[in-house]
């Protein structure tokens, strides 16, 4: 069924107001993550905890939120787009591959790859804002960062450096998300109700999820959908901060494939390819949790359906 233009607001709210507040959550874990995949000079030796401790000795509480606020400028239509989006595709994959499991994994990465598409210059400049230290300071804030990257950077090219990574990464990590999610709401009210739903205040005789339930069908599906896609995440923070890290930029200016093979050679697999995994881990389960639930609680609030699709 076709939904009305304010079934499509109230969407477009629930999925930016659910973005806001996962990423403002894991905002500290989020900038740690950055640091480390980058190789920070001030922090690159350290672990998760050491460096979230560091971080508030030289930069300040302040320092473990850096970048948030091009974040949520970010983040709220990313997010946006990407739940509508979802919704808008879910009904034309059922229609094309009938119930099922492709009809739960292909609108996930369809909705992933729309919203990257629209939000990504803003994904390269918080970046680059979270990336630089107090005594390393290059961009006074987003408007500088904006119009450094316009001068200095390639034009308008540079806004899309580390994309083709971001795309090969984004697709099966958003897919896995909303796929693993979907599925496991699908099998915990089928099988036990009782146990993980509560009565849908907006439709008599049905369930949804609870919320301990909704946080941990997130977290589990944040989890399994970033171990897969996390070494085209690092390879695409290693291009968007190739510039504010001279000595490797004729590495990663090149391509996605050059940057994967050199970040592979130089510090392999573990110390490369995954690093930071621990931190996104701790990041990446708590966000998808939060964002599913808020969003879930949103649609709820705004009266939208939430009745389970198979």
């Amino acid at each position: 069924m076709k939904k009305s233009s304010r079934e499509n607001v109230k969407t477009f709210i629930a999925g930016g107001v659910a973005g806001c507040v996962a990423k403002t959550t894991v905002a500290p874990f989020d900038r740690v993550k950055i640091l480390l995949q980058a190789h920070h000079q001030h922090y690159k030796h350290l672990g998760v905890l050491s460096a979230i401790i560091a971080i508030q000795k030289r930069e300040g509480f302040q320092g473990l939120f850096k970048g948030n606020s091009a974040q949520m400028i970010r983040i709220f239509p990313y997010a946006a787009i990407q739940f509508t989006s979802y919704e808008f595709y879910k009904p034309l994959a059922l229609n094309t591959f009938g119930p099922g499991h492709i009809s739960r994994l292909v609108p996930g990465a369809l909705a992933g790859l729309t919203a990257v598409l629209f939000t990504y210059p803003l994904d390269i400049i918080r970046a680059r804002l979270a990336f630089q230290g107090s005594d390393t300071r290059i961009y006074k804030g987003i408007i500088h960062a904006l119009s450094c990257m316009i001068t200095e950077d390639s034009g308008i090219r540079g806004f899309y450096r580390g994309i083709t990574a971001t795309i090969f990464g984004m697709v099966p990590y958003a897919g896995l998300s909303f796929y693993c999610f979907e599925t496991l709401k699908v099998q915990l009210l089928t099988n036990a109700p009782e146990i993980f739903g509560s009565d849908n205040p907006n439709k008599e005789n049905s369930k949804v999820l609870s919320i301990p339930a909704k946080l941990m069908c997130g977290a589990i599906s944040g989890a399994f959908a970033q171990t897969v896609s996390y070494p085209l995440d690092v390879v695409r923070r290693k291009m968007q901060l190739a510039i504010m890290y001279p000595p490797e930029q004729q590495y990663l200016f090149r391509s996605c494939s050059s940057t994967l093979k050199y970040v592979y050679i130089k510090y392999g697999v573990v110390n490369g390819l995954y690093r930071g995994l621990t931190v996104n881990y701790m990041k990446a389960a708590p966000m998808v949790a939060v964002s599913f639930s808020t969003y879930e609680v949103m649609k709820q609030f705004l009266g939208l359906d939430t009745a389970v699709s198979r």
